[in-house]
C-alpha cells in the first residue's frame, strides 16, 4: 500500500489524485490521507481514502484560524496563524501518523513533514511531492517571493531559507509534541526533511512544467520535474445543456473563479464586482462559485463547480485567483491569464505569467475595483498574448508529469 498525504484546498487534492490514477495503473494499492470533507471528492475518482476527522469545536480552536493561515498575504501572517492552532496540528500529526502503518512507501505533501518521519520510524522510503519547485537554487526566487522581490543573489538564497522555514514551522512543533508523547523521544534527524532527499529510495518529486519554470540545473539529480500532473476526468461527464448552449450561443466567453478564496466571509462582494466588471469590458463570461448575484445579465452563466481539465477547453481565457492547480490547467489549455493574487504561492504564478508574456499584469485582490479589472479583461486579448499563451499550452501538453512521476516511484519499489 502507498499513502499519499495531502492537505489544503479541493485545488491541493488534485495533483495527488492524478499522481494516484498514474499509479494504480501499475497495479499498486493507493490511497489518499486528508481531511474527512475531501473524502467523497476523491473516492469518485476510485481512489481509496483515509480520511483525518478533526473535531475542531473539542479541540478549543476558533475556525476563523484556519481562514487566517489560508488567506494570508505574507509568510509571517501565515506562521503566526498556524502558531495559534498547535492543538490542531498535535491531533492531526497524530491522526496522520496512523494513516501511515501498514505503508510500503510514504509520499507526503511538504506542509505534512510527519510522513518523512513516520516513513523512517517505519523503515520505508518517503517520497516528498510538492505542488511547486521548493528546493534551493540560484536560478530564481522560491514561489513565496517571485514578483515580490528583487532577484538577487542574496534574495534568491533567503527566499528558499523562507520557504523551507515556513512550510518546517508550520508542522515542526506538531511532530514534535506528538513524537514525544507517542515515543518518548524526538524522532532521528528531526529537523526540515526537504534538502535530505537527495538519493534514489528517497526522491522528490515537483508538479510544475518546465515551460514555466525550468528545472534548475543546480538541483541534485534524486528531484524529479517532469511537468505537471493532471486528473484524469471520468469519460461519463456530461456538462449541462445549458451551460453548453452558453457557450455555443455566442464568442467563447471567458472564465471567472477564485476557487476557496471565494468562499471566504470577507470576500463576499466579488461577486457583485465582478459581474460589473464582465459588463464594462463588453464580454462574455461564465462565473464560477459566487453563486448568482443579483446583477446578472444574459451574457453571464453562473455555476458552482466543473472540472478545468472540461471547461478551459470552451472558453477564450481565464481569470482566477492564481492557485497552483487552476493556474497550472490555465497554462496547459493556451489560453490568456488574468490573475488576482490573494496570497501566498499566488503572486508568484500570476507574476510568472506576465514574465512570460502569457497573462496581463497582476492585480492584487486589495486593489481590485470594477474598471481594473474590466480593463485587464480587455488587455488578455492582444495578439501577441493570445499566440505566447497557445504556444506554451502546446508544449505543456507534451509533457506527462504524473506518469513520469509515478515512474519514479515504481522504480524505487522494484530496485
Amino acid at each position: 500500500m502507498i499513502t499519499i498525504l495531502c492537505g489544503g484546498s479541493r485545488g491541493d487534492f488534485q495533483p495527488y489524485i492524478a499522481l494516484a490514477q498514474q499509479l494504480k495503473k501499475y497495479k499498486k494499492e493507493v490511497r489518499i490521507s486528508g481531511p474527512k470533507e475531501f473524502e467523497s471528492f476523491v473516492t469518485n475518482y476510485d481512489i481509496d481514502y483515509f480520511p483525518i476527522n478533526v473535531d475542531i469545536s473539542a479541540l478549543n480552536i476558533d475556525p476563523k484560524m484556519l481562514e487566517k493561515a489560508g488567506s494570508a498575504d505574507n509568510p509571517l501572517k501565515m506562521l503566526l496563524a498556524f502558531n495559534k492552532m498547535k492543538a490542531y496540528g498535535e491531533y492531526t500529526t497524530k491522526e496522520y501518523y496512523k494513516a501511515c502503518q501498514n505503508s510500503e512507501l510514504i509520499i507526503y505533501h511538504p506542509g505534512l513533514t510527519i510522513g518523512y518521519f513516520a516513513a523512517k520510524e517505519l523503515g520505508i522510503p518517503s517520497v516528498l511531492a510538492s505542488p511547486f519547485p521548493m528546493h534551493k537554487t540560484k536560478e530564481y526566487l522560491s514561489v513565496v517571493m517571485y514578483g515580490k522581490s528583487k532577484p538577487t543573489m542574496i534574495n534568491k538564497k533567503l527566499s528558499y531559507l523562507m520557504i523551507q522555514g515556513m512550510l518546517w514551522l508550520a508542522g515542526k512543533d506538531s511532530v514534535k509534541s506528538f513524537w514525544k508523547k507517542q515515543f518518548g523521544r524526538l524522532p532521528k534527524d528531526f529537523g526540515a526533511p526537504y534538502e535530505h532527499h537527495n538519493q534514489s529510495n528517497q526522491p522528490a518529486l515537483i508538479s510544475c512544467s518546465n515551460h514555466i519554470f525550468e528545472r534548475p540545473a543546480d538541483w541534485n539529480s534524486h528531484i524529479h520535474q517532469k511537468g505537471y500532473w493532471f486528473v484524469e476526468e471520468k469519460d461519463d461527464f456530461k456538462p449541462d445543456e445549458a451551460l453548453v448552449d452558453f457557450i455555443q450561443a455566442g464568442e467563447k466567453p471567458i472564465y471567472i473563479g477564485f476557487g476557496s478564496m471565494s468562499m471566504m466571509k470577507k470576500h463576499a462582494e466579488l461577486g457583485e464586482l465582478i459581474v460589473n466588471a464582465i459588463r464594462k469590458s463588453g464580454k462574455r463570461a461564465i462565473i464560477c462559485g459566487f453563486g448568482r448575484p443579483d446583477n446578472l445579465t444574459d451574457d453571464i452563466y453562473a455555476l458552482d463547480s466543473i472540472p478545468h481539465t472540461w471547461l478551459f477547453n470552451h472558453v477564450s481565457a481565464v481569470c482566477h485567483h492564481g492557485g497552483a492547480g487552476s493556474s497550472a490547467a490555465g497554462f496547459s489549455a493556451g489560453i490568456p491569464s488574468i490573475i488576482i493574487p490573494f496570497s501566498n504561492d499566488q503572486f508568484a504564478w500570476a507574476h510568472r505569467s506576465y514574465d512570460l508574456g502569457i497573462g496581463v499584469k497582476p492585480i492584487n485582490v486589495k486593489n481590485l475595483t470594477v474598471d481594473n479589472l474590466a480593463n485587464a479583461l480587455i488587455s488578455a486579448f492582444q495578439p501577441d498574448l493570445i499566440a505566447k499563451a497557445k504556444a506554451i499550452g502546446v508544449k505543456i501538453q507534451t509533457e506527462d508529469g504524473a506518469k513520469n512521476c509515478a515512474t519514479v516511484i515504481i522504480d524505487l519499489l522494484e530496485n
